[in-house]
C-alpha cells in the first residue's frame, strides 16, 4: 500500500512539474488574457484526464503537457494551438464533445480539435499507410496546418520516449515517422525537428551504424572543436572590423545526414570532409538584410578560396517553405573544405522553426508558396479517381525540397521540383494547356514535352487542338498535380471509349437479332474474364476484343459448322477460275483479284497493316462487318489470323494481266546530306516516271531517316525502285514499311 501511495505521490509531483514548465514557457510570450485561457485549458486537462496511460506506461496527461511545451517552444505556435494540444485527448477519454470545447474556448479551437480527434480515431483503427484511411488522415492535415504541426510535436515526443515501447511498436512508429512525418517536417521548414526525427529513426532501425557514427563523432569532438575555433577566430576579427553585429558558431551535422553522405559517396567516416558547417547569423534590419549577407559572403570568400560549384543563393529566391540563406563551401586551414551558411536572425528563426516563425514575421499570414503546396495536396486528396496506393506516391511528390525556378514569357516566377519537365510546367499553368501541350519554346529554342527544366528557363508552351493526353505521358511528368490531372483525363477518355464500345456492341447484337440484357452482359463479362463492365466495353471499342469471338460464344456450333462447310468447299476448287465481282473504291482498278465464287457482291479492301500490291502473295480475311480484307501472306498479323481465326481465311490471288497503281511507303536511311533528298526525288519522278505521293525527313546527329510514299504498279517495279534508291550515294538502307 505504501509503494502504491509513493507512486501516486511521484506521479502527482511529475504532473505539477510539467504544468509549471509549460507555464514558464508561455510567460513573456502572451498577454494576460491569453495566459488565462491557456491555464484554464491546462487545469481542464488535468482535472478530467488524470489517470489514463499511454502504451509506454506513462500518464497521458504528462505526455499532453509535454506536447504542448514542444508546440510553444520548438515550433513556436500560439495560444489556439497550445489549447488544442492540451484538450483533444479529452474528447477521446472524458466524454467531452468537440462542440463543448468550442463553447468553452472558441470556434477555431473546435475545428482544430475536431481534426486532431479524427486523426486519433484513424490511428485507433490501426491505420496503415496502404489503407484508404490514410487519405482521410492527410486530408485532415491539409484542412488546417496546425493539425499536422501538433501531430508532428506529438510524434517527436513519442520518438524521444520510444525506448519505453516494445520492439514491434518501435519499428512500426519509426517507419511511419521516416516515411511521412520527417518529410513533412522538412517541407514545412522544421529542420531541427526533421533532423532529430531522422536521427531517432536511425537509432531504432539501424542501431549499429547509429552507434558507430555517434562514437566517431564523440571521439573526434575535441579535434573538431579546435579546428572550428581556428577557422572562426580570424573571421570574427574581420567581421568586427567591418562594424557588423553577428553571432558565429560551428554546427556538427546530424548522424543521419553523415550516414547518407557515406552511402552516397561510398566513403568511410574519415573520408566525409563536411562533418560540420559554420553559421554566421547577422543582427540586421529588414531593409539591409540582403546587402549585409552579401557583404559577409564577400569577406568570407576573400579570406578563404570558395568552390564555385557549391554556391547556393536562397536569399534572392527563397525556397518554397520560406528558407533563406547564402551557402558557400570554402577551403579552410589545413586544406579542408568547410561549408559556411550566412543569414540574418530572422532568416535563422525561420530556418530553425519553419512556418510558425514565418507567420510571426509576416504578421500571421502564411507564405504564398506554402498555400499553393497545401492547395495542391488538397487537389490530389480530393480526386476520387486516385486509389490509395497511387495517392501515396502522388502525395510524396509534394514533399520535394530541391527546386528549380523558371519563368513564364511575361516574367512570372514559377517554382517546380527538380526533374520537372515541360509537360509538368504546362499542367502547372492550367490543366487544359497540359492536355493540349505538344512542346515548348525554352529560351527561344524548340524542345519536346519531355525536356527537363533548368533554373532560369523562360518557357512558352505550344499547344494543338488535335493533341490528346496519352498514357505514356505518365512516365514524363513528375509533379503530383500533373499526374493527378493526367490520370483524370485518361479516365475521361477511357469512359468515352467504353461508351462507344457499348453502343457498338448493342448495334452488332441487334443486327444478329439479340438484345443486350443485364443478364447477358454479366454473362459476357464473366466469359471473357473482365473485372468490370467498363473494361469489357473499352476493349470492344479499341478492337482488342473481336466481336466475332462474342458471336462464336453466343451462337456456338452453328457458326462453326457453317464456317467449316464454307472452308471445306474451297479445297476442291481452283481459285484461278473465279474473279471478284465487286471491288471497293479503296481497292485500285477493277477485276484485279481472283477469289471464291460464292462470295459475290461483298465489299473488299486492301488491309492497311501490310498494304499489298500487285505481285504480292495474298489471302482474304472475312471481317466482323462481313466485308473482306486482302492481306499479304507475310503480313505482320498473318500468323495470329491463321492461328486464331483460320475458318475466316479465304484464298485469293491477283488476276493475270490486270494491274493498277498502288500506294507503297519506303523507309530510307542515310547520311544527312542536303543533296540526297533531291537525288531521291529526281530518281522517282524524272528517271522512273513514278508519282511521288509524299516524302518526310527527320535528321539527328548526322543521320537522316525518311519516309517516301509513291504510287507503283507491281512488286517488280517496286524492287527496281528500291535497288536504285539504295544505289544513291549516301543511302544506307531501303525497306518497305509495314504498319502493325
Amino acid at each position: 500500500m505504501e509503494q502504491k501511495d509513493q507512486i501516486l505521490i511521484e506521479e502527482r509531483a511529475e504532473i505539477i512539474s510539467k504544468y509549471r514548465a509549460l507555464l514558464r514557457s508561455i510567460r513573456g510570450l502572451f498577454g494576460n488574457e491569453d495566459i488565462a485561457k491557456i491555464r484554464k485549458a491546462i487545469e481542464t486537462a488535468i482535472q478530467l484526464n488524470p489517470l489514463l496511460r499511454r502504451p509506454s506506461g506513462e500518464l497521458s496527461i504528462v505526455h499532453t503537457l509535454e506536447v504542448a511545451k514542444i508546440v510553444v517552444e520548438e515550433i513556436g505556435l500560439g495560444r489556439t494551438s497550445i489549447i488544442c494540444a492540451l484538450l483533444y485527448d479529452l474528447v477521446q477519454v472524458a466524454n467531452i464533445s468537440v462542440k463543448k470545447i468550442g463553447e468553452l474556448f472558441g470556434k477555431q479551437e473546435e475545428i482544430i480539435v475536431d481534426g486532431l480527434v479524427k486523426v486519433a480515431e484513424l490511428y485507433s483503427r490501426g491505420t496503415s499507410i496502404e489503407n484508404e484511411n490514410f487519405r482521410k488522415l492527410l486530408l485532415t492535415f491539409a484542412q488546417d496546418l496546425r493539425v499536422v504541426l501538433i501531430i508532428i510535436a506529438e510524434r517527436l515526443l513519442t520518438m524521444r520516449k520510444l525506448a519505453k515501447y516494445d520492439p514491434e511498436s518501435q519499428l512500426k512508429i519509426s517507419s511511419e515517422v521516416a516515411y511521412l512525418y520527417a518529410p513533412i517536417a522538412h517541407r514545412l521548414g522544421l529542420y531541427v525537428i526533421k533532423s532529430e526525427m531522422e536521427d531517432l529513426v536511425m537509432k531504432f532501425t539501424n542501431r549499429e551504424m547509429y552507434s558507430f557514427i555517434a562514437k566517431k563523432l564523440n571521439d573526434t569532438k575535441r579535434a573538431r572543436d579546435k579546428y572550428i575555433n581556428e577557422f572562426i577566430e580570424p573571421l570574427k576579427k574581420e567581421l568586427d572590423g567591418q562594424g557588423l553585429k553577428f553571432e558565429i558558431k560551428g554546427r556538427t551535422k546530424t548522424i543521419h545526414s553523415i550516414y547518407n553522405k557515406m552511402k552516397k559517396q561510398n566513403h568511410e567516416f574519415e573520408q566525409v570532409y563536411d562533418l560540420f558547417a559554420i553559421r554566421v547569423i547577422l543582427d540586421s534590419n529588414t531593409k539591409n538584410e540582403k546587402a549585409d549577407c552579401w557583404k559577409v559572403y564577400s569577406i568570407v570568400t576573400d579570406m578563404y578560396r570558395p568552390n564555385p560549384s557549391r554556391m547556393r543563393d536562397w536569399i534572392s529566391i527563397p525556397k518554397s517553405n520560406g528558407y533563406e540563406s547564402l551557402h558557400t563551401t570554402v577551403l579552410g586551414p589545413q586544406e579542408k573544405w568547410v561549408e559556411v551558411q550566412i543569414r540574418t536572425r530572422r532568416m535563422d528563426d525561420v530556418a530553425e522553426h519553419g512556418l510558425a516563425a514565418h507567420w510571426k514575421y509576416k504578421g500571421g499570414k502564411s507564405e504564398k508558396g506554402m498555400d499553393q503546396w497545401l492547395s495542391n495536396i488538397r487537389e490530389v486528396l480530393e480526386n476520387p479517381e486516385v486509389n490509395a496506393i497511387d495517392f501515396i506516391d502522388d502525395f510524396k511528390l509534394n514533399l520535394y525540397d530541391e527546386e528549380v525556378f523558371v519563368f513564364t514569357p511575361k516574367g512570372d516566377l514559377i517554382r517546380m521540383p527538380k526533374g520537372a519537365t515541360v509537360l509538368d510546367f504546362a499542367f502547372e499553368i492550367h490543366s487544359n494547356i497540359g492536355k493540349k501541350c505538344v512542346g515548348a519554346i525554352v529560351n527561344q529554342r524548340n524542345v519536346p514535352i519531355k525536356h527537363k527544366l533548368r533554373n532560369g528557363d523562360t518557357i512558352e508552351i505550344k499547344t494543338s487542338i488535335n493533341q490528346v493526353p496519352k498514357k505514356e505521358w505518365l512516365n514524363i511528368v513528375v509533379t503530383s498535380k500533373a499526374k493527378g490531372k493526367l490520370k483524370q483525363s485518361l479516365k475521361e477518355i477511357q469512359y468515352k471509349e467504353a461508351e462507344y464500345g457499348r453502343e457498338t456492341l448493342i448495334r452488332r447484337l441487334k443486327n444478329a437479332k439479340v438484345e443486350l440484357t443485364d443478364q447477358l452482359l454479366h454473362q459476357l463479362v464473366k466469359q471473357f474474364k473482365y473485372k468490370t463492365v467498363h473494361d469489357f466495353y473499352y476493349d470492344i471499342s479499341i478492337h482488342k476484343l473481336d466481336f466475332q469471338a462474342i458471336r462464336d460464344y453466343l451462337f456456338g456450333d452453328e457458326i462453326k459448322s457453317q464456317d467449316k462447310e464454307s472452308v471445306d468447299s474451297t479445297t476442291s476448287r481452283s481459285a484461278e477460275n473465279f474473279v471478284v465481282s465487286q471491288i471497293n473504291e479503296d481497292l485500285p482498278g477493277t477485276d484485279i483479284l481472283v477469289i471464291e465464287r460464292n462470295l459475290k457482291n461483298i465489299e473488299y479492301k486492301l488491309a492497311k497493316c501490310c498494304n499489298p500490291i500487285f505481285g504480292d502473295e495474298i489471302f482474304g480475311f472475312v471481317s466482323v462487318t462481313g466485308g473482306i480484307k486482302i492481306h499479304r501472306k507475310n503480313c505482320p498479323n498473318a500468323n495470329e489470323m491463321y492461328h486464331k481465326f483460320g475458318y475466316r481465311i479465304i484464298k485469293a490471288q491477283w488476276a493475270s494481266g490486270k494491274e493498277s497503281e498502288f500506294s507503297v511507303s519506303l523507309k530510307v536511311t542515310g547520311s544527312d546530306d542536303i543533296g540526297i533528298i533531291s537525288n531521291i526525288s529526281f530518281l522517282i519522278t524524272k528517271e522512273l516516271k513514278l508519282k511521288l505521293r509524299s516524302i518526310s525527313i527527320d535528321s539527328h546527329e548526322g543521320i537522316f531517316e525518311g519516309n517516301v510514299s509513291v504510287f507503283i504498279n507491281n512488286t517488280s517495279a517496286l524492287n527496281v525502285l528500291m535497288k536504285k534508291i539504295k544505289g544513291i550515294k549516301g543511302v544506307y538502307s531501303v525497306s518497305r514499311i509495314e504498319n502493325r
